[in-house]
Order: C-alpha cells, then sequence, then structure tokens
C-alpha cells in the first residue's frame, strides 16, 4: 500500500473526504460506488465497486459463447478495466485499462459501430489498428456499467447490422444479470 502524506478527520456524521487529487488520479466520479474492506490489521480499504466485475466467470463463459457463435473476438468491459476476453488475442484485453475509444462510447451511452478500418484505443495507452468493431454499452438502473464489444482486426471484415444487434442483445442480457 502507497502512503500519500495526506490526512484526513472523520466529521460528526462519520465522512471522510477524498481528497480532490486522488479522486482524478483514481477516476473516481461524484456517486461512484465504493466497496468498504477491513482487514485483520485493521486497516480499512476503499475501492472503486464494479457491477459487472462481480460477474466474474459468468462474464468469461459469455464472452466465449459469444466468441463462438460470432467468430470475433468479444470483450466485456466495466467502467474501468476489461473484465472477460474470448478469441484470438484476447491477452490483449485482459485486466487491462479501458482506452478513450471505449470511454468515450460508454460516456456517450450509445453503441458504436465502426464499420472503417483505422488506428483506434480501445485499451489505454495502446493504439491499434481495427478492422472493425462494435461497442454496447451495458446500462443498469440508468447507469453505464460497462460494455460488451465485438472485435475484428482483419480489414476485409466489416460488421454490420447484425453484429450490432447480437452486441446489444449481449449488453441487455448481462444488465439482466445485476438484478439476479
Amino acid at each position: 500500500m502507497k502512503a500519500t502524506g495526506i490526512v484526513r478527520r472523520i466529521d460528526d456524521l462519520g465522512r471522510v473526504v477524498i481528497p480532490k487529487e486522488i479522486r482524478r488520479t483514481m477516476r473516481i466520479r461524484e456517486g461512484d460506488p465504493m466497496e468498504i474492506f477491513v482487514n485483520p490489521d485493521g486497516e480499512v480499504i476503499l475501492q472503486k465497486y464494479s457491477p459487472v466485475g462481480e460477474l466474474g466467470d459468468f462474464a468469461l463463459e459469455y464472452a466465449e459463447s459469444l466468441n463462438e457463435s460470432t467468430g470475433y473476438q468479444a470483450v466485456i468491459a466495466d467502467r474501468e478495466t476489461f473484465i472477460a476476453a474470448a478469441g484470438r488475442g484476447r491477452k490483449e484485453y485482459d485486466g487491462k485499462p479501458v482506452g478513450e475509444q471505449l470511454e468515450n462510447a460508454l460516456n456517450g451511452r450509445q453503441t458504436i459501430l465502426q464499420e472503417a478500418a483505422g488506428i483506434f484505443e480501445l485499451v489505454k495507452d495502446a493504439a491499434d489498428a481495427y478492422g472493425s468493431f462494435v461497442i454496447a454499452p451495458i446500462i443498469h438502473n440508468g447507469d453505464t456499467i460497462g460494455a460488451v464489444l465485438l472485435v475484428s482486426k482483419e480489414n476485409d471484415v466489416v460488421m454490420g447490422k447484425t453484429e450490432r444487434i447480437m452486441a446489444e442483445t449481449a449488453a441487455s442480457f448481462l444488465s439482466k444479470q445485476m438484478e439476479v
């Protein structure tokens, strides 16, 4: 654990302010859910809560199924990192932070169908050539909590309406899993 040298007092309602510098660095926004852990040494640990991350093995199985049925790389991400990937090159995504292109899609809350090949930053600080891709946001209780991606790096592959519908269906299905 890294010490910051910042000390904050608990107010009369039991609240502690997380300094702006730390919120900015850790990309913690107003309204973000935080998970609280206590270890045996008495340390209290705050961590950003990822409802999509709770799906764990289920998300991986779903990505594998999507990959088998479409033939494309299938990737599932929460707002911060990729949590499941299936298909050739899945190690490019597993556990990596999301890039600018994906962040923009999440903030825009709309499905993106990229039909033209180009260089895109789906993984943070790792711009790469993609032939075509679909990003469908996972929206639960009005909040964007993650995304489903279908990705092809082959220049002669152009995804269309069918792939868009498959990604949106997968995103909708995963959103429903949050209710279970």
